[in-house]
């Protein structure tokens, strides 16, 4: 194939995978099988190895992410990004629309959207082809954004059909809920601080310097205005349906209006609807459909007047300050916790809301005796949302956030670019001890579940624990007729726990079967920050025992696949401080696994041999995948976590990871299934 006819060939690819990832993440509705969509992919990419110099910025390979942001540039806005006037009040609508009638007449009609609780956007074109992300900023300028952007598969690098020569489009960059909770799964199993709300981790994400990262976190994106000056619609609806044509993801969620009733059957029916959606609103936007009556009404400084956004009023009630105490995590995080004057909310008493940090609390300017207004976000988590400065007493004081941890008295520290405050004494301070001991014996780590329901405080209380290998030098007489009295409170009467025959029978039969967990769990276990399952298996299938871990440098460890320079650097810290190398000497003592085991360790051949393969999705039953994932270890692969150039096949089970699938696809790596990679390893041991 000649350089013309490639290039022929990957204009042609590149249009048809448009179009198929155009069905899949903006109408979900695919028209070909993943096999078909991978081959096409596969042959663009290969196309391209072999012509680099025809490889576009605009292509479906180049979504992966990869670069590196040091600094945002500032753009200034063509068309300043106003806010929109918000109303709480049916009253208040009823006012607009008045307002709209006497200055337009009454041929007006409307346009009902939802308003998403997520991140402006303004996207760029020229000739098709997306040349700028620009976030809100100010109003006049933002923040370039365009790499992180490109990460985002509902936003079409070019257009088809007929489009503008010079477009652009705003919308609503957003996170859904499943994704915020993934991330913050995710973020706690490390030690992070998680996000307060999936917005913030919306604008949190579209911020990062890695565009890689962006990819990861899967965020997603509606459009809701076009600009151009060469529009073939007269009015806005009609100028969204036809930009649905040229590619972009248009809310489904959208309505014309005729008159003010039909805008509130729209806003009456989200209201209801809302919990139904998988992201967040906070409202409905009406807008003048028609552009004349849009340039007749104008603007103001700050706000369009042909446009009004409704707020829904989460049920929100206020109530008295009475203090604000702090909880020392396992990690030494500082959470501060508003103690409230009880009030009922959205079917519950509540007493108590989380202020997240110190941040938080600045931004709301939260003072003591202050009467504040509490939502349950989500409607679940209560939550401080403002103070009724009205009700402030004259000699307030600005709440000043503590020095020093409220439980061992330490001072604390703040780590350059996070918003917690930590308390540095991991050894000494019983919150961040008992949070460790309660980590150890989890379902993920030890899973010794005969140590739950508040034994370990038991334990603590009575000097017995102190440090996790402690947990194996528990004798049946240290333990037998210990007792904890638990006062009543407003839902429980007063109790006794005892802990009797069997119950001490149990938590040292759950201790004993603790010893043959297998070593990635235990370093799992020992709670190393940064350290999740992930990171802590491929630690283990690396160095195969905590020993040769140890002896690691940092230089070494972030060689390690998954491995960055604030894990190197945690890993080190951690297992190089006295206390822990007792506490592993202690559990190598007790028979703890501390290494793999032979049958781990041992390689029924080497039909993967110098292969890299990551595993990926569900085989039905979690134990499956964890067998499958040891056959890459026992045939000698190596096995991996992320997509890379390095990655010579994946396993796939179903609902892979579509980030993964889609690195795949746009690296060219094979995706197999169960069968494909049993019958690879038999033929391989057979034709050797």
């Amino acid at each position: 194939m000649d350089v013309q006819q490639a290039k022929a060939r990957i204009e042609e690819l590149t249009s048809i995978i448009e179009q198929h990832n155009y069905n899949y993440y903006v109408l979900n509705a695919p028209t070909i099988s993943d096999y078909e969509f991978d081959k096409l992919m596969a042959e663009l990419i290969e196309l391209e190895k072999q012509f680099p110099h025809l490889v576009s910025p605009y292509s479906p390979t180049q979504r992966v992410g990869g670069t590196i942001t040091k600094e945002f540039q500032s753009v200034i806005h063509r068309t300043p990004m106003l806010s929109l006037t918000n109303t709480y009040t049916e009253s208040e609508i009823r006012d607009f629309d008045q307002r709209v009638r006497k200055t337009v007449g009454d041929d007006v009609e409307y346009v009902c959207e939802l308003k998403f609780d997520g991140v402006a956007i303004s996207l760029i074109y020229e000739d098709g082809k997306l040349i700028r992300g620009v976030t809100r900023g100010d109003g006049t300028q933002g923040d370039d954004v365009t790499a992180n952007v490109k990460t985002i598969h509902s936003i079409p690098l070019r257009l088809k059909g007929d489009f503008p020569a010079q477009l652009e489009m705003r919308g609503e960059i957003y996170m859904t809920r499943a994704e915020f909770n993934r991330l913050n799964q995710e973020r706690e199993e490390i030690g992070e601080v998680p996000f307060v709300n999936p917005r913030n981790a919306a604008a949190g994400s579209l911020k990062l310097q890695d565009s890689t990262e962006v990819a990861h976190r899967h965020l997603n994106c509606f459009l809701y205005y076009v600009l151009s000056d060469n529009l073939e619609s007269d009015n806005h609806y009609d100028s969204l349906m036809l930009a649905r044509t040229w590619g972009f993801r248009i809310s489904p969620y959208i309505a014309r209006c005729k008159n003010i009733e039909e805008i509130f059957d729209f806003i009456r029916e989200w209201d209801k609807g809302r919990d139904e959606l998988p992201f967040d609103i906070d409202g409905v936007v009406i807008k003048v459909n028609q552009f004349r009556y849009q340039q007749i009404l104008g603007t103001t400084a700050k706000s369009p007047r042909w446009a009004i956004a409704f707020k829904f009023q989460p049920e929100s009630v206020s109530t008295r300050l009475l203090n604000i105490t702090f909880q020392v995590g396992r990690t030494g995080a500082i959470t501060p916790v508003a103690e409230l004057e009880p009030v009922f909310l959205a079917g519950t008493t509540v007493k108590r809301a989380t202020l997240h940090n110190a941040d938080i609390i600045a931004s709301l300017d939260i003072r003591m005796g202050d009467f504040v207004f509490v939502e349950k976000g989500g409607e679940i988590i209560p939550k401080i949302t403002g103070v009724d400065f009205s009700k402030r007493q004259a000699n307030s004081q600005p709440f000043s956030f503590i020095k020093f941890c409220p439980e061992c008295k330490t001072p604390l520290i703040r780590n350059p670019g996070e918003a917690a405050w930590y308390c540095p004494n991991e050894t000494g301070c019983p919150p961040q001890i008992k949070g460790r001991l309660e980590h150890f014996i989890s379902r993920k780590a030890m899973n010794i579940e005969s140590l739950g329901e508040g034994r370990i405080e038991i334990l603590y209380e009575n000097g017995l624990v102190r440090k996790i290998s402690d947990f194996y030098k528990l004798t049946y007489e240290q333990l037998i007729g210990l007792q904890k009295v638990y006062p009543a409170t407003d839902k429980t009467p007063a109790r006794i726990v005892t802990f009797r025959e069997k119950t001490v029978e149990n938590i040292l039969k759950g201790i004993e079967q603790s010893k043959s967990v297998p070593f990635p769990r235990v370093l799992y276990a020992l709670g190393i920050r940064y350290v999740g399952e992930t990171v802590a298996r491929k630690l283990a299938l690396h160095y195969l025992s905590i020993d040769k871990l140890m002896q690691a440098s940092f230089e070494e460890l972030i060689l390690v696949d998954e491995v960055g320079e604030k894990i190197a650097e945690s890993i080190v810290k951690t297992l190089h401080q006295p206390e822990m190398k007792e506490i592993i000497n202690e559990l190598k003592k007790a028979g703890v696994q501390m290494s793999l085991k032979a049958e781990e360790k041992r390689q029924q051949g080497d039909a993967l041999a110098g292969k890299s393969i990551v595993v990926s999705g569900d085989f039905g039953d979690p134990e499956r995948r964890k067998e499958i994932e040891q056959m890459v270890i026992n045939y000698g692969g190596k096995l991996a976590t992320n997509v890379s150039s390095k990655t010579s096949f994946i396993v796939a089970g179903s609902n892979m990871g579509p980030s993964k699938k889609q690195k795949a696809i746009e690296l060219g790596i094979p995706i197999l299934n169960e069968q494909e990679f049993l019958q690879l390893i038999i033929n391989s041991n057979n034709n050797g």
